[in-house]
């Protein structure tokens, strides 16, 4: 938990609750989490999820990993505690716009447990922080990489690059497990859908 620096300081309770809102758009708000190692998938499968949610009237928006560090996270490398600072920022980004009645998907690396943890916490264990883990062998990546980047990792261009040369921590017990290995896309969105509408979070 990263310390208060700021004093005098008050919560303002805002007269529009997230309640208000839900009921204003017809859904619940709730955050796909998405984490995985580069080019497992993450974020094609957002933005297919995206489209899906949106296609039923959903309100929805993608934090994406890359598009993030182009602005509200460009001051932040890759060393750990820029890691743990980046994914601290995202899900405080992540509940705010539960706050706001939005359904979103984030697709970061995210690789430190702790930090998905500490994503998770803010949701208060409403059911709302729903952990995906795109999860494709490292060396299947590693032939996708459309990037290149992993070509850079290898040769160490690239320093502190997950699976490489820096750690990912699988989720133990994520809500909804992908392997992008094995299925495709469209049998991975599918059984996105199917736990949003077990869960009553979007209707049928």
């Amino acid at each position: 938990m990263t310390e208060q620096k700021a004093t005098n300081i008050f919560w303002q309770q805002a007269p529009i609750t997230r309640n208000d809102r839900e009921r204003q758009t017809g859904h619940k708000a709730f955050t796909l989490w998405f984490t995985g190692h580069s080019a497992s998938g993450k974020s094609t499968l957002a933005n297919a999820t995206e489209k899906a949610l949106y296609d039923r009237g959903c309100h929805t928006y993608i934090l994406d990993g890359d598009n993030i560090r182009h602005g509200l996270n460009k001051d932040l490398g890759f060393a750990p505690d820029d890691r743990t600072e980046n994914i601290r920022r995202i899900g405080e980004v992540a509940n705010l716009l539960r706050q706001c009645g939005v359904l979103n998907m984030v697709a970061f690396i995210s690789p430190y447990r702790s930090d998905r943890r500490g994503a998770r916490e803010l949701s208060q264990d409403d059911g709302t922080f729903i952990e995906v883990f795109v999860d494709c062998p490292v060396d299947v990546c590693e032939q996708r990489d459309p990037k290149g980047i992993y070509k850079k990792a290898r040769e160490g261009i690239i320093k502190d690059f997950t699976g490489i040369s820096a750690p990912y921590e699988p989720p133990e017990n994520p809500e909804i497990h992908l392997q992008t290995d094995k299925h495709s896309p469209e049998e991975c969105i599918q059984m996105i859908i199917d736990y949003l509408i077990r869960n009553e979070l979007i209707s049928d």
